[in-house]
């Protein structure tokens, strides 16, 4: 394969600007950049459409041989006018088997080559922008090793086509299965995760952050920087506190949870519910920052202020008050009238600024949309 120039590759594939280098782009005009003959791809002028949709599937890729064709691909519904295949700088035979599908030969997929490992927040955006440069009206994200049910697309796809919903992400956790099937640790790791993230983000309505299959509009692809995207396994947090900021409506769906149909995770759980967590701390001030004094003042931020304020001084009073307890054998009752009174400010003010938040941002977080799962078997 040849590496084109940024430039050239923006020529050759047909894409426009944003683009990075590293990025290579594979499909296009009938020729790949092997010069390879390839069949034409779909007229644009007569796409399937979804609703009166175009609809691209982003799927990013890192060591899928065996999973991305059979599990991806091949199974995918009509309704879908791309795939768009990001090998994240795989070790494996990923692109080859790729290559060798049904839909790559019908023109139906579009591969597209990470130069080096971006990681899955980097191959999502990666994927984002190529569908939004070619003027997709929705963009979906499915994992390449299977774990989302294609039975679950139209479910997904519904809220965001019918215009009710600017983002929509599926939720395990609701259904009745998701205990037994997801491994303990990611249900409560998961758990926890949802729980920062609705507090960061001020999507108070949405539970399992962690997920990947979601759809998102034309408006929101294009009022999103991609480029400044985190590019890690945080990259659904960062971005539901992007969407907010920009005043995104999100949607949760109930999806089946699947596992065991040979996916293989080199995620460590502990050590990712730490780097999540602070990256949430930092995006949620981000938010606060950007939402309520920058671009709208809104009185929560002075409850907020109080509440850590009162925190921060409790935990220094409870301090205080171990310490004199220890070296007196007894506590002081103005210390801890004090330690009382302060945790009692800081508790309540924290309280209603979360409620003002709520309140702020419930017509961005419609209601969960509850439907019956459709539990279709995964072949392995």
């Amino acid at each position: 394969m040849v590496i084109l120039p940024r430039a050239a590759a923006r020529v050759r594939a047909g894409i426009g600007a944003g683009w990075s280098p590293g990025v290579v782009v594979v499909d296009g005009t009938g020729l790949s950049m092997d010069n390879a003959p390839r069949p034409p791809i779909p007229d644009p002028a007569h796409p399937v459409m979804y609703r009166e949709k175009t609809v691209a599937v982003v799927v990013p890729a890192y060591n899928e041989v065996g999973q991305v064709a059979r599990l991806v691909i091949d199974p995918m519904p009509e309704i879908v006018d791309k795939i768009i295949i990001v090998n994240d700088c795989s070790k494996d035979a990923t692109s080859e088997e790729v290559r060798g599908s049904a839909g790559y030969q019908q023109g139906r997929v579009q591969l597209i080559e990470h130069e080096v490992n971006q990681g899955v927040g980097g191959a999502i955006a990666t994927g984002y922008k190529w569908a939004r440069d070619n003027g997709y009206d929705i963009a979906v994200v499915m994992a390449g090793d299977g774990q989302m049910n294609p039975a679950d697309l139209p479910a997904i796809l519904d809220p965001v086509a019918e215009g009710r919903t600017d983002y929509t992400k599926g939720n395990r956790l609701v259904t009745g299965d998701a205990y037994r099937k997801i491994p303990r640790i990611r249900f409560f790791g998961n758990s926890m995760l949802s729980l920062l993230t609705k507090i960061a983000s001020g999507y108070w309505r949405v539970a399992d952050s962690q997920t990947g299959y979601t759809a998102i509009n034309s408006n929101a692809l294009n009022r999103i920087d991609w480029d400044a995207m985190y590019k890690r396994y945080g990259q659904p947090n960062d971005l539901l506190v992007k969407l907010n900021v920009a005043g995104m409506r999100v949607m949760d769906v109930p999806i089946e949870p699947v596992y065991d149909v040979g996916e293989q995770s080199g995620i460590k759980v502990r050590k990712v519910v730490f780097s999540i967590g602070s990256l949430l701390i930092r995006l949620f001030f981000w938010r606060l920052k950007e939402k309520y004094v920058i671009r709208n003042f809104h009185p929560l931020i002075f409850f907020y202020l109080f509440g850590f304020f009162g925190i921060g001084l409790s935990l220094l009073m409870f301090i205080r008050l171990i310490l004199l307890w220890i070296g007196l054998g007894h506590v002081p009752e103005v210390t801890f009238l004090s330690w009382l009174f302060s945790f009692s400010i800081g508790f309540n003010s924290l309280g209603f600024a979360m409620w003002f938040d709520y309140e702020e941002n419930k017509h961005l977080n419609p209601p969960l949309e509850h439907r019956d799962i459709v539990r279709q078997k995964v072949l392995p």
